[in-house]
């Protein structure tokens, strides 16, 4: 079974547009434009990749450098030195590792066929290389053997051109090829085939058991030149005998030899599809029908130029901007669309369904992280594309087994990491607006809030211990502080679903309940605390251990106790009680940032990017600098989050701090540095923190701009003196997103010193529905 968990500071204040065609014009005020740079986040532990993809699109292209340990994630790492080739399927950001599927190994000499160890590239058919680019939409890249190789994308297909040295070469397809955790990890594949149609068309099918267990693929790939010979592999690396046209078996290969490789390119386009192969073919035809590699090329690029203009900054410096850029690229690259172009799609109910005309699928939604920032970015820059996702999860909620997910691919539930957060995107575009038939989750909803016979996965363990007790115990269920919280969140979600329905009852009882998370912080210590089930507290506490039994298990998710102690996001005034009220809360949000940055050996390596016991590379707490807003001090939160913006992101390989996890890494800085963030996305607003760039325009669609100004900004200036919204005077410290979608012109005047800017309890942001008086 795999574990519901996955895997110091960085130094980092012109109109420019987010996307211009390739490369950057100028923009405004002689400032140079910046672009995305696709290679932030794929050194450390960002686990992002620099192939080309179109924005959310399906086929996700590009070089594999390594397929086994944490860092292979995404299949690339920037420092790995060789590429093993070229993959059609991707995550980017992730703590766990799947996909990587239809490797292409463009190469000469012998045949081998096995990549070798990442340290030992000498010994199998991985290359070293040169010369490596990769931008919106393509990636190009000299290997060792002086194959140039070109990649680019449409939605649905990948396109490959390969100019080969003169003489002969060979392409390999290695279809035993997937992600591990180990390089003699035998990852179970079952039901592969390869056939060589007579048209030339190499078509193949594989299901694969790693996180997404038992995900099926299906993939057409054809051929711009005939190869002069073909030769099959089955399982064990066993040649088929020579005019063999197919393969079945678990780990299979092709390749196709081309006896004067360099006289003219080698083209490739695949398509891929999670039904059949018909689905595959159809993606060839529809997308990719020609030979017309630049034209494809363009049409990426120019999508792309499209969506990342949808924010335009002026100010900052040259690497903020390229930041920013390279931030909102990887915030459009997941969810990925999960349809094939005639609508059929694989259900979570393990069924093929057709969507209705306009409607799309998609995959790789990574809740525990994105419902936090990813999504509430959406419903702002990509409110059409918010909706479209909005009605998915709708439907996944309504196939699976499991109800409302929370880490859901290809397909399957994964049961990564705690809770069932969908209900959370569900609530806040209910709460923005965004029309869908509600009513039609929440059936399989109600059975997640109420019903303890309804199927668990490792996410949603111990629900009986939490309705019969009002938390987990630690002595029954691992991660139970945690658990306990962030099922207390879901129960706010569900309770705003609920009313929206006409189930008051239910909204009543869920409201109630979203309050449990009091019941595993200990008011006598001030500490989110480990409790048994027979209601006594974990005697040998210490706030920096993830568990009161490391040998066996943790108490916390991806966290330790301090970093639990602030996981609240609805009911922060009821938190703030909870400590005692205003100074005593603020003073333990100060110790946090201050503590020791210490962790036991047995912490996890998502917790990073340490202030204190803050740690800004991982997802519980990245709300907490802002709670500052909440008991009066908003100048530290002004302050922090400046900080954070300068410090915990850079222009380099290493730039993003922890697993980008699926862009929620990167929309954290896109909203904080326009100057709010949504501390509860649920309800529908967004406190404001400390704008990074002098001004910053977002296209909100339907004509309407939203344009944040900051005067008098400066990296020695992140106080905020005073708030004007279309020219009147702003009192308050947030900002609803029905203001903000109404577009206008927010402006911020900074200063250098704190002000007394949104310390009145009447101009702190709502929380629980409770504005203070």
């Amino acid at each position: 079974m795999i574990t519901a968990n996955r895997r110091r500071l960085l130094a980092g204040a012109g109109m420019v547009a987010l996307g211009n065609a390739w490369p950057a014009v100028a923009a405004g005020q002689g400032d140079a434009a910046a672009r995305p740079d696709l290679f932030i986040g794929t050194g450390g532990h960002g686990h992002t990749f620099p192939g080309p993809s179109m924005p959310f699109g399906m086929v996700q292209l590009g070089p594999d450098t390594n397929n086994a340990g944490w860092d292979a994630c995404s299949g690339y790492h920037v420092d790995d030195g060789s590429i093993m080739g070229f993959s059609h399927t991707h995550l980017s950001g992730t703590g766990i590792g799947d996909m990587l599927d239809v490797l292409v190994v463009p190469t000469r000499g012998p045949l081998q066929l096995q990549p070798g160890a990442v340290d030992r590239p000498d010994e199998g058919y991985r290359q070293r290389f040169s010369d490596e680019h990769a931008e919106p939409g393509y990636y190009r890249v000299k290997l060792e053997t002086g194959v140039l190789a070109e990649l680019t994308v449409t939605e649905r297909t990948g396109l490959h051109r390969y100019h080969f040295p003169a003489g002969p070469g060979h392409i390999l397809i290695d279809f035993a090829h997937c992600k591990q955790e180990k390089p003699d990890e035998p990852i179970r594949i079952e039901n592969a085939s390869l056939d060589l149609a007579e048209d030339g068309t190499l078509t193949g099918s594989r299901q694969v058991f790693r996180w997404a267990e038992g995900r099926c693929i299906h993939f057409a790939l054809q051929m711009s030149r005939k190869p002069d010979r073909v030769a099959f592999f089955g399982d064990g690396d066993k040649p088929l005998p020579d005019g063999a046209r197919s393969a079945k078996g678990q780990r299979l290969k092709v390749a196709l030899f081309f006896d004067d490789a360099g006289a003219r390119p080698i083209q490739l386009r695949t398509g891929i599809s999670a039904v059949d192969v018909a689905g595959a073919r159809a993606a060839l035809a529809g997308e990719a029908p020609g030979w017309n590699f630049d034209a494809a090329r363009a049409a990426a690029g120019a999508a792309w130029s499209k969506e990342l203009a949808g924010i335009a900054v002026r100010g900052g410096t040259a690497d903020q901007r390229r930041i920013m850029a390279s931030a909102l690229y990887h915030c459009l690259l997941a969810p990925q669309l999960f349809v094939d172009r005639d609508g059929r799609t694989m259900g979570m109910d393990g069924k093929v369904h057709s969507l209705p005309p306009g409607e799309r699928a998609f995959t790789a939604y990574s809740l525990w992280d994105t419902y936090r920032a990813l999504h509430p970015l959406l419903t702002i820059i990509q409110p059409d594309r918010a909706a479209l996702m909005t009605r998915d999860l709708i439907r996944q909620t309504q196939q699976s087994p499991y109800g409302p997910p929370v880490w859901p691919l290809q397909g399957k539930e994964t049961g990564c990491m705690i809770g069932w957060h969908a209900v959370s995107v569900l609530a806040e575009a209910q709460a923005k607006g965004i029309k869908a038939d509600y009513a039609a989750a929440w059936p399989a909803i109600r059975r997640r809030a109420f019903d303890p016979a309804m199927p668990d996965v490792d996410s949603t363990l111990g629900r009986n211990f939490y309705y019969d007790l009002g938390y987990i115990p630690a002595d029954k269920i691992w991660e139970s502080v945690s658990r306990t919280q962030e099922y207390a969140y879901d129960d706010w979600a569900m309770a705003r679903l609920a009313q929206a329905v006409g189930a008051s009852e239910d909204a009543t009882r869920l409201r109630g309940r979203s309050r449990n998370y009091r019941n595993v912080i200990d008011p006598a210590i001030g500490f989110a605390r480990p409790r048994f089930a027979d209601g006594s507290w974990w005697k040998d506490y210490d706030p920096i251990q993830i568990g009161h039994d490391p040998k066996r298990h943790r108490d916390y998710t991806e966290a330790n106790g301090w970093q639990a102690t602030f996981l609240t996001q609805h009911d922060i005034y009821g938190l703030i009680d909870h400590f005692g009220g205003d100074a005593a809360f603020e003073k333990k949000l100060d110790s946090f940032f201050n503590a020791p940055s210490t962790l036991p050996d047995n912490a996890p390596p998502d917790i990073s990017g340490l202030v204190g016991q803050y740690a800004h590379g991982n997802e519980p707490d990245q709300h907490a600098a802002y709670l500052y807003a909440y008991c009066g001090a908003p100048a530290k939160a002004q302050a922090m989050v400046r900080w954070l913006l300068t410090e915990m992101y850079k222009a380099a390989p290493d730039g993003v701090i922890g697993n980008d996890d699926c862009g929620q890494m990167s929309a954290w800085f896109v909203l904080s540095a326009l100057g709010f963030y949504p501390v509860d996305p649920v309800s529908a607003l967004y406190v404001l923190g400390s704008p990074l760039f002098d001004e910053a325009t977002v296209d909100l669609g339907q004509g309407r701009r939203l344009v944040v100004r900051a005067q008098g900004n400066g990296p020695d200036r992140p106080y905020v003196q005073s708030v004007t919204w279309n020219g009147r005077a702003h009192s308050r410290n947030w900002i609803s997103h029905d203001m903000l979608m109404q577009g206008g012109e927010l402006v911020f005047v900074m200063g250098a010193r704190p002000s007394g800017f949104g310390v009145a309890k009447r101009d702190r942001p709502p929380s629980f529905g409770i504005q203070p008086a």
